[in-house]
């Protein structure tokens, strides 16, 4: 019988069982499909991350910058951007010292001095307390204003005139300066007749001590220095800033006022009491 099974030709391999492979199918025809598939995939991923990337950034709205405030009062501080707060745990800044953002600028410079004591500046207000040693307590003073010096306190009639020197007794006008009833550090006025000068009704008159505390605020004055030389301001201990000054000729606790007038007529100078 003839052998009808075909022979491959002599180029071809032919496996151990008579089987050849078909060479009608070009060869990695799968792998190149996968190839093309991935190909085409890395294209539109491409594609998509330019298309992302090159978009407008203009389109993309910024947070509103912080409105600025220009203030031309004189007197107030101008503002612009907020300063950056110092890292957690640090000032920033020495102790005691405050600093503020100058206006335009990035650096920041320290904030205005305060103001200085009347010594120094006549519309400045007085410290709030007094400093230096306690005043010394039983000397015995005539009080005479700055801009009337030939007027001194005098008594009469159970309130403080400011009248002519040489007038009234000298146990009228004389008053022994004591450490503040209510405040070591400041002054009261003792009379001759034990009772002490106090503010009642905002009018400085002379009373007899009841042992109140309210007594003993109403008859404690705080000295500051005064624009004038040598002489001071007298603050009341309990109602801070006022002091007292003459106004009509007679001695009221007013409210501190930086004018040249009420500065004068609040300045009075302590004089050794006259002899006799």
């Amino acid at each position: 019988m003839p052998d009808n099974t075909s022979r491959p030709p002599q180029d071809r391999p032919v496996w151990e069982d008579g089987w050849a492979p078909d060479t009608s199918r070009a060869p990695g025809t799968r792998r190149l499909w996968l190839a093309g598939g991935l190909a085409v995939a890395t294209i539109v991923a491409c594609a998509t991350a330019l298309t992302v990337s090159g978009s407008d950034p203009d389109d993309v709205s910024a947070p509103p910058a912080p409105s600025r405030v220009e203030v031309g009062v004189p007197g107030l501080l101008s503002f612009s951007t907020p300063s950056e707060s110092p890292p957690a745990g640090q000032s920033g800044m020495a102790a005691g010292q405050s600093r503020t953002r100058a206006p335009g600028r990035g650096t920041s410079a320290p904030a205005p001095a305060p103001e200085a004591s009347p010594s120094a500046s006549a519309g400045a207000r007085p410290s709030a307390r007094p400093t230096g040693p306690s005043p010394v307590q039983g000397a015995w003073r005539s009080v005479r204003a700055v801009n009337y010096p030939d007027r001194q306190w005098h008594m009469t009639g159970g309130s403080v005139r400011l009248d002519p020197v040489g007038s009234g007794q000298r146990a009228d006008v004389t008053f022994r300066l004591v450490a503040g009833l209510a405040d070591v550090s400041c002054h009261s006025f003792a009379t001759a007749d034990g009772r002490y000068l106090r503010h009642r009704d905002f009018l400085l008159r002379e009373d007899r001590h009841d042992g109140s505390a309210l007594f003993r605020q109403d008859a404690t004055f705080c000295p500051h220095p005064s624009p004038h030389s040598g002489a001071v301001m007298l603050e009341s201990v309990n109602h801070p800033g006022r002091f007292l000054r003459h106004r009509d000729f007679r001695l009221w606790l007013d409210p501190y006022q930086r004018d040249g007038l009420f500065l004068a007529d609040s300045a009075f100078r302590l004089v050794d009491a006259p002899a006799g």
